[in-house]
């Protein structure tokens, strides 16, 4: 799957590592729901982390069309929630 970082550029990630990034998008979506800002801050930067850690960085002149596309690191609170659907931004 090419999953594309919002002001960062696209990574290819293998499906196996689904499981992982599922979980830190489930600890984002709670702390959205609560409105805690720090806790989304850090379940943001951790799952934005992960992708980086897992995928594979696309060349900056590749175009693929991205499944997936994932906020800046810096992206407000309120700029996420209106990114995602009831199911978190990445999906089940």
């Amino acid at each position: 799957m090419i999953v594309r970082i919002m002001g960062e550029g696209q990574v290819k990630l293998a499906d196996a590592h689904f499981t992982e990034l599922n979980k830190l998008d489930d600890e984002l979506l709670e702390e959205m729901e609560s409105g805690d800002e720090e806790g989304f801050r850090r379940s943001l930067g951790a799952l934005l982390d992960a992708v980086r850690r897992l995928g594979t960085p696309l060349p900056d002149d590749a175009l693929e069309p991205s499944e997936l596309i994932l906020p800046s690191p810096d992206a407000a609170l309120d700029e996420v929630r209106d990114m995602l659907s009831d199911d978190g931004l990445i999906p089940g």
